[in-house]
């Protein structure tokens, strides 16, 4: 069966990166894989490190058409949310030798898109990824998380090419 998109989802952080892969068929998510990359060891530079390399190895190995990635938000502590900024451009920086388009979504729309409240907890996203997808176990926060982001981008393509085939 043919991929119409394969999505890569990406849940930042400086010490764990979720991840997620699905694949988009005939208006229909299929689960691929996910896990969560730990970049805990060396200094901040060489967690960076993990993370590019890290990313830029699963886009060599799946082939993604895109990467739905969480934006930055502010965290109560100014010194979080750059590090968190610094972990999303080492993300990014992985998909500019591949051809790829990037979107990014808030935490509270892919809470939103998932869940239908950007208020959700934690383990309501993890609910509705297993949900959704069928899966049979419950993945880590953090790839539940990028897995939702994937959702979120699917959700929302499916939401324009609805609204242009009424207008």
């Amino acid at each position: 069966m043919k991929t119409d998109q394969r999505i890569l989802g990406i849940d930042p952080g400086s010490r764990k990166t979720g991840f997620g892969l699905l694949d988009l068929v005939g208006g229909q998510l299929r689960y691929i894989t996910s896990g969560v990359i730990k970049s805990t060891d060396g200094d901040f530079t060489d967690r960076l490190k993990v993370i590019h390399q890290s990313i830029r190895a699963l886009i060599k190995e799946y082939n993604p058409d895109i990467m739905a990635i969480e934006s930055v938000f502010v965290h109560k502590n100014p010194s979080s949310a750059l590090k968190l900024g610094h972990a999303r451009a080492a993300a990014l920086c992985a998909t500019f030798d591949f051809d790829m388009n990037v979107f990014e979504y808030s935490p509270r729309e892919i809470k939103k898109g998932v869940v239908g409240t950007g208020a959700a907890s934690k383990e309501q996203v993890q609910h509705m990824v297993v949900a959704l997808l069928n899966l049979d176990g419950t993945p880590a926060e953090d790839a539940a998380d990028a897995i939702a982001a994937a959702i979120c981008y699917s959700n929302e393509r499916a939401m324009q090419e609805s609204l242009r085939a009424i207008s």
